[in-house]
């Protein structure tokens, strides 16, 4: 009779256990919106975010930067200092510190910082500080709606598995625009505004993606006909790539329900509720704690 062997244990034992006490509060409230300190923490990082940047635009318009210029400054150093400590602590409670800083949100938030104290060195770096926009993509952890990171994380399988069938696409229209930019090249000629190759191309794309900007505009009737042909075909083809998507946007749906819990290691996102260990590196999960009501 064969020996019984032992349930392997699984690979996360080998990080050890998780935070704990104010390292692991610190990490909840600042990895994990489904508590209320945690969606207040996000909340206020919003509004942080919204009215430095809003600073910023208004710091460039002459008029108002130089009526306020003293005030604007001020209110950028103290947006830059809470954003370091915010970066700061993100380092300090995370257990791989290095490989936060590595990771996209973790590039973004020092980026958030380091305009000001470059802006010192070279003043033409300060207006880079509208990059904390980009961190306005922690809104989807706000909405706590785990349907929204599941369908996004859908949608971006949809689109890598479409984009083979979206490349041929996208070629056949660059055929398409390119042999009508040449016959009406060759139609209209330069008299009438087509004075290039490269311009008829342009003309060809806008009407083609309806967009129409009216720069440029046959003259004559066969020119137009050509141009009524372009724009039927532009109704036809802006549903091709829709319908790709789409496809295989609803061939990936699934009905779990994740959370913004986030793994300690590899910082991956939406979690069961039920779940122990991290489903991408196999870490073991901080203990799962809300004080916010669960959705039915």
């Amino acid at each position: 009779m064969p020996a019984v062997r032992a349930p392997e244990r699984p690979a996360a034992e080998s990080y050890g256990r998780p935070q704990t006490g104010w390292r692991l509060q610190l990490y909840t409230i600042i990895f994990e919106a489904d508590t209320r300190a945690g969606r207040a923490f996000d909340l206020v990082l919003i509004a942080l975010i919204v009215a430095s940047v809003g600073v910023v635009m208004l710091d460039s318009m002459a008029a108002v930067h130089a009526r306020h210029a003293d005030l604007f400054h001020a209110l950028e150093w103290g947006f830059t200092l809470l954003f370091a400590a915010e970066y700061v602590a993100r380092l300090i409670c995370v257990r791989h510190p290095i490989r936060y800083a590595r990771s996209v949100l973790g590039i973004i938030d020092l980026l958030a910082v380091l305009p000001t104290f470059l802006a010192f060195l070279v003043p033409g770096l300060h207006a880079l500080i509208d990059v904390r926009i980009l961190r306005l993509l922690r809104l989807f952890r706000i909405l706590k709606l785990g349907a929204y990171v599941e369908e996004f994380g859908a949608l971006g399988s949809a689109l890598a598995a479409s984009r083979r069938k979206i490349f041929v696409f996208v070629t056949f229209v660059l055929m398409v625009v390119l042999v009508m930019g040449t016959l009406m090249y060759v139609v209209e000629g330069p008299d009438n505004g087509f004075t290039s190759i490269p311009m008829a191309v342009y003309w060809a794309i806008t009407t083609m993606t309806t967009v129409g900007f009216g720069d440029i505009t046959p003259r004559t009737d066969l020119g137009k006909s050509i141009a009524s042909v372009m724009m039927l075909l532009g109704w036809g083809t802006l549903a091709v790539p829709t319908g790709i998507v789409s496809a295989e946007y609803a061939a990936q749906r699934s009905g779990a329900g994740p959370t913004t819990r986030t793994c300690p290691e590899c910082l991956s996102e939406g979690h069961l509720p039920s779940a122990r260990f991290c489903r991408d590196c196999g870490a073991r999960l901080p203990p799962w704690r809300t004080d916010l009501p669960t959705a039915p």
